[in-house]
């Protein structure tokens, strides 16, 4: 329902005062960027004939996403955070850049400073009975050289679809590490196929999905910062082939190029020069890294994190 209650007379001169422009403190950019959210807030509430409960539900709502630490969660179900994605892709395009593995959405579950080890790392504790998984790969420049040094920067969840320091019952880092590729530009990793998850069903995230017809699944996945000096930072994650949810992520994450096909190995002799028990899936994946116009554009975006300053 439409009211249009407001005349927009009105509204642009309540927007000059609550949003500071009517002097000339403050930050300008800011203040256009406030009128903005602010107006268009307006102009919904006027257009749907938004009720005073309805609004203070809103304002108990967004108090809840914080109370439960969802509003990153949130920000990637409904998105926002799959836009900016969109959006430096296009940005990259109208430049004429040549682009190399496609970037995704980071998530919320990053911990900072996973142990760091040269060419190899097991990221597993023992403690969980998964399947083993032999994941490697290696990190190239965009004409298929190999960059030696680069960090591979990896972490995922368990057989349950937890993270560690998010999950108290895990060890300190347990499935999450850093690797330095080796001469090769080649890394590998001993560790566990992990699994999908779903929001938290009593969270605000879950309860907006609800109300959207939305399920909170995501398909079974790795996530990783690929980083080396002169290259772009690259914030990426594959997709394991085969699960229910590859194209169905509530949180819009699987793209073209990002998705690994997990195999099979039970060739003995691969067994013993990996070390492994027995048979076990492999996942390779290779990473592409463009050249980076600066310094800043080698390191990841800002943004709070467990672990960071």
């Amino acid at each position: 329902m439409s009211t249009n209650i407001i005349n927009k007379e009105t509204l642009e001169t309540f927007l000059t005062l609550t949003c500071g422009e009517s002097h000339s403190q403050g930050n300008q950019r800011y203040q256009q960027i406030i009128r903005k959210i602010v107006s268009d807030l307006c102009q919904t509430i006027d257009q749907f004939d938004i009720s005073d409960e309805e609004f203070w539900q809103a304002v108990n709502y967004i108090n809840q996403l914080g109370e439960r630490k969802e509003t990153a969660l949130l920000a990637a179900g409904i998105g926002l955070e799959h836009f900016l994605d969109l959006r430096a892709d296009k940005k990259e395009q109208l430049a004429g850049e040549t682009v190399g593995t496609p970037r995704t959405i980071e998530g919320p579950l990053y911990v900072a400073n996973a142990p760091l080890s040269e060419g190899f790392a097991r990221m597993d504790d023992g403690m969980d009975k998964g399947e083993v998984m032999w994941l490697s790969g290696v990190v190239e420049d965009l004409e298929g050289n190999p960059i030696p040094g680069a960090t591979v920067d990896v972490w995922h969840a368990n057989t349950l679809g937890n993270y560690s320091f998010f999950d108290a019952s895990q060890t300190e880092f347990n499935l999450r590490r850093r690797i330095l590729t080796d001469s090769q530009g080649a890394y590998h990793a001993r560790s566990i196929i992990p699994s999908g998850y779903g929001c938290p069903p009593d969270g605000p995230t879950q309860q907006l999905l609800d109300l959207l017809g939305r399920h909170g699944n995501r398909p079974a996945h790795i996530h990783f910062f690929i980083s080396a000096p002169g290259y772009k930072h690259l914030t990426t994650q594959i997709n394991l082939n085969g699960d229910k949810y590859l194209w169905d992520d509530f949180a819009f994450a699987t793209r073209d190029g990002l998705i690994a096909d997990p195999i099979k190995i039970t060739d003995d002799a691969i067994i013993v020069q990996r070390q492994l028990p027995g048979e076990h899936t492999e996942v390779t994946f290779n990473f592409r890294l463009q050249k980076a116009h600066d310094h800043e554009e080698e390191a990841k975006i800002k943004r709070l994190r467990v672990g960071e300053v």
